[in-house]
């Protein structure tokens, strides 16, 4: 099959998925955000740049699962716990995340609906259902040179290999080869069997953090 006939199977699969679950998520996403507000009020929305297909930057929407001050709480956990700073180094994210939320934060991450509204971002063609998940514009340059190019030839995606083989469980550099591995041989039917693990992966929780 060609290229040009998968990327349109890629984005018919995109749309004809996306769009009925983005109508499923409305309320879920309306119920999580007042979650949000009470137990932190601020913005429950969060937009971050991320870098997308040929490398142009897009805006990113997230339900937040973080305090206000996240960055913040980051600098001085990181600061004042040597292991800590290890984790984060070879992760980018914590077992046991200071940053995160009581209750509503982690039962967002655990259950992935703080990703919800990246449903936006795949009607608008920014992202894929599938693909390498896009990294934040300051943890991006941590990457190999020729794996962010390659990265930079497909769309990223809500889910992929990374979040299906243990998300927060896989170092960086695993995470790197799984996004390598994907870039060199997806196909349809690679995405299609993503999917299907996408929910037993969420159901089964295992490193959401």
């Amino acid at each position: 099959m060609k290229r040009s006939h998968s990327i349109a199977i890629k984005r018919a699969v995109d749309l004809l998925l996306a769009i009925p679950l983005s109508v499923l998520a409305v309320p879920i996403v309306l119920i999580s955000g007042l979650a949000i507000f009470i137990a932190d009020p601020g913005p429950i929305i969060i937009v971050q740049s991320r870098e997308g297909l040929h490398g142009k930057t897009f805006r990113m929407w997230k339900l937040r699962t973080m305090y206000r001050q996240a960055a913040d709480i980051l600098a001085r956990h990181i600061a004042s716990d040597a292991s800590a700073r290890v984790e984060w180094e070879t992760y980018q994210c914590f077992r046991h995340d200071p940053r995160v939320l009581p209750f509503i934060g982690k039962l967002l991450r655990r259950t992935s609906i703080d990703e919800l509204p990246q449903l936006w971002n795949v009607l608008k063609g920014e992202m894929s259902l599938v693909g390498p998940r896009p990294f934040p514009l300051d943890l991006i340059g941590s990457l190999d040179i020729t794996l962010r190019g390659q990265r930079a030839t497909v769309l990223p995606g809500m889910t992929g290999l990374w979040q299906v083989s243990g998300r927060g469980d896989i170092a960086l550099d695993q995470l790197q080869k799984y996004d390598l591995f994907y870039v060199n041989h997806w196909t349809p039917r690679l995405d299609l069997w993503i999917l299907s693990k996408t929910i037993p992966a969420v159901i089964r929780g295992k490193g959401a953090y």
